[in-house]
């Protein structure tokens, strides 16, 4: 699912000297690049960076661009858009009778950075699923103590995050691009909400 936006160049705004404008605009550029940076595997602050410059741009934005907007070499910048492109955020572009890629996001934000989340999520599970079963089976059937003791966390790690695949399953299931929350959230009836609310919090009592 690409951007809806109908122009496929950046429209540069016009320059301000209104500090509070300045302000405004690093603040959101350092909040989605450490909150990206934090949430997917080879990205770095300056991804997130990016993601919120393609945000706010009105248009597609060019390697060149980008690197000169952030004041960041253009290695580092390509580096980023890979890794954002492999995590389904990003995707390239090549305009018709244009030598040089563009990149836009690959829907809107914040929706395709939570599916990204979404899909990472499931990633992750899957993976500690597949570690738990390798190292029982790596185990096998040892006997005495030590190898009880492992089997029996090792069984106890498998079970919950194989309760938890499912439930992940159930209410995300397979997406593949931009995913709206807030639509999804708003479609689920109030007292599956109500539950799953009360469940969390008894599991924060029981954990103290």
């Amino acid at each position: 699912m690409g951007s809806a936006r109908a122009d496929s160049t950046v429209t540069t705004p016009e320059p301000t000297d209104d500090p509070r404008v300045l302000l405004a605009r690093r603040e959101l550029l350092e909040g989605v690049g450490r909150d990206i940076a934090a949430s997917f595997p080879g990205i770095t602050r300056l991804g997130g960076q990016v993601v919120a410059a393609l945000y706010l741009a009105e248009g597609t934005m060019s390697m060149d661009e980008l690197s000169e907007l952030l004041g960041r070499a253009k290695s580092n910048v390509f580096a980023n858009l890979r890794a954002l492109e492999a995590a389904g955020i990003v995707e390239r572009r090549r305009e018709a009778g244009t030598r040089h890629d563009s990149f836009t996001l690959k829907g809107k934000y914040p929706d395709v950075v939570i599916g990204a989340y979404l899909s990472r999520l499931r990633s992750v599970v899957a993976d500690k699923c597949t570690l738990s079963r390798r190292a029982l089976a790596l185990l096998g059937d040892a006997k005495g103590e030590e190898a009880d003791r492992l089997r029996d966390r090792l069984d106890q790690l498998l079970s919950k995050y194989e309760r938890f695949a499912v439930l992940v399953e159930e209410l995300f299931p397979t997406v593949d691009g931009p995913v709206d929350l807030l639509a999804l959230i708003e479609q689920i009836p109030a007292p599956a909400v109500e539950a799953v609310l009360a469940a969390v919090r008894a599991s924060r009592t029981q954990n103290r």
